[in-house]
């Protein structure tokens, strides 16, 4: 007789062990990862030759000023990727009362024409035409020297001088002078208006082929020779380094 395969394995006579209620049977639990919180760094603090430079410059970030430190936005063409541009300087804003006074009495010459009767014997319309025509050469003369002043500009990199003398919109002159080419700086502060509005003329003798780069009429020159020495005491590198913030 066949036996079946399905037939219960325990035998008649084995006892049947009945588990205890007591045992419970154990719980798999699932333990999720422990995701680390973000920690949310500080802000990076002004290192210290930034620092320095702020120290003996200030903090002016105005584009129209005549000492921009550090600057954000000015850029010039000829600047490399790894240069950073850490003063610009132009003639001190001084110096603009010459035309700015001539440009204001310019604008007041049609008037007073007008009020001694001078154009009369022209007719009206050559009249208009005449005052039209005079008040865009004034205003030729005003915007000219005012790009004059503003792109004709000294600047310091960690690497390098830089001397844009812009004369007009078709003449531009580029000067340059790497800083360890230093030889030596001086400074000078004439007349009546340099010395009240405390402005003057930086001299720096180099060893490269232009043997020296003059800033003239900038502004605080004896903070500009200050900046000088800094540089002059540190690599390029370090000053990439302490400008990074």
């Amino acid at each position: 007789m066949v036996r079946s395969k399905d037939l219960d394995i325990i035998a008649p006579d084995d006892p049947i062990i009945e588990s205890s209620p007591s045992q419970k049977t154990p719980e798999i639990k699932i333990v999720k990862p422990i995701t680390k919180s973000k920690k949310i760094k500080p802000p990076l603090q002004t290192s210290s030759f930034k620092q320095k430079i702020y120290d003996i410059c200030g903090h002016t970030k105005n584009s129209f000023s005549s000492s921009i430190v550090i600057p954000d936005t000015f850029d010039f063409s000829e600047r490399d990727q790894d240069e950073v541009i850490l003063l610009t300087l132009r003639p001190h804003w001084a110096t603009n009362f010459s035309w700015i006074a001539f440009s204001i009495i310019m604008v007041l010459v049609p008037s007073l024409l007008h009020f001694l009767n001078v154009l009369d014997f022209l007719p009206a319309n050559y009249q208009a035409v005449s005052i039209l025509f005079w008040y865009l050469i004034t205003f030729i003369y005003a915007f000219e020297k005012f790009l004059h002043w503003y792109f004709n500009v000294f600047i310091i990199t960690n690497q390098r001088l830089v001397d844009i003398d812009f004369n007009n919109m078709l003449n531009k002159h580029f000067a340059e002078a790497d800083l360890d080419m230093i030889q030596d700086t001086s400074s000078s502060i004439k007349g009546l208006f340099g010395t009240f509005f405390n402005y003057g003329t930086v001299l720096i003798q180099t060893a490269s082929e232009i043997n020296q780069i003059e800033f003239e009429n900038i502004p605080h020159p004896e903070k500009v020779i200050k900046v000088l020495q800094e540089l002059r005491e540190i690599s390029p590198e370090e000053c990439i380094k302490g400008c990074q913030s």
